[in-house]
């Protein structure tokens, strides 16, 4: 029984990129099997060598169907798997996987909290990373300073940033005493710092900052800070087709691979 697979399958589930992409390097020469250079339609097996500018890439054998977590981030914890200073990483506490491995979607900085989602399947990750999507990212922010209506007409049409032209898709005033106010944002872009540049281009500053929703998916009101959940049902359908992709069909028999599975959730409701 011939048990290849096309090599642009293999490796987007090893999570490097997405189908399309992989195909763009085969075409550039840029991946070696078994000391060849791959062509397109190319399969390989397990006993196969692949090699993506010299680097030894390990096969990725066929897992269970793929599986979405939710993750409540801290504060002073970095989204990648290691940390030159030392510090806690966003990986540290998610359950093990069998067989696969979590890749984030998307990254919040040191300090802002919230909803970050991971995914063993590497082809959703990168068509919900890539900026052609423009998916929506809802943030709680309390800001200090005296905030008039201009400025957040100002900030709803657009102002110059370092990186070019951003603004807010939305914002919804919610509350707050003294100088200290929250309001939640919306925004369709994933730029380094953008929710706190747009503030303090208008000389407010950002003292809390936390990210509630990413697409269809909110942030559970009940799921603790350090904690996660799977995306199930509803919501993990909603997710598969704002990428665009087919829903991984879950059999009642298929053993799950997130061993000590955290809580599962459903929600409707805003945080």
């Amino acid at each position: 029984m011939d048990n290849s697979e096309k090599l642009q399958k293999v490796l987007a589930r090893a999570g490097l990129g997405s189908r399309r992409e992989i195909e763009g390097w085969i075409t550039a020469q840029r991946l070696i099997v078994n000391g060849k250079t791959a062509q397109l339609g190319d399969r390989v097996t397990t006993k196969d060598e692949i090699r993506l500018d010299g680097r030894v890439i390990r096969y990725v054998v066929e897992t269970p169907p793929a599986q979405v977590l939710c993750y409540h981030k801290p504060l002073g914890e970095v989204t990648s798997r290691r940390d030159p200073e030392g510090r806690k990483t966003v990986f540290d506490r998610l359950p093990t996987v069998k067989g696969a491995r979590w890749i984030a979607i998307g990254r919040l900085d040191l300090n802002t909290s919230g909803l970050l989602l991971f995914t063993t399947d590497g082809e959703l990750a990168n068509r919900l990373m890539h900026p052609s999507h423009e998916i929506e990212r809802e943030y709680a922010v309390r800001v200090l300073g005296k905030v008039d209506e201009e400025m957040l007409t100002r900030l709803r049409e657009g102002v110059m940033l370092d990186d070019g032209m951003a603004k807010f898709d939305q914002i919804i005033e919610a509350g707050g005493d003294g100088a200290n106010h929250w309001y939640h944002v919306v925004l369709h872009e994933g730029r380094n710092r953008e929710v706190r540049r747009l503030w303090e281009s208008q000389g407010i500053q950002v003292s809390r900052l936390m990210r509630i929703r990413f697409g269809p998916i909110m942030l559970p009101k009940g799921l603790r800070m350090g904690h996660s959940a799977l995306v199930t049902g509803e919501d993990l359908t909603n997710l598969y087709q704002l990428a665009k992709l087919p829903e991984p069909k879950i059999s009642p028999t298929t053993t799950p691979i997130v061993r000590n599975p955290p809580q599962r959730f459903r929600t409707k409701k805003p945080f």
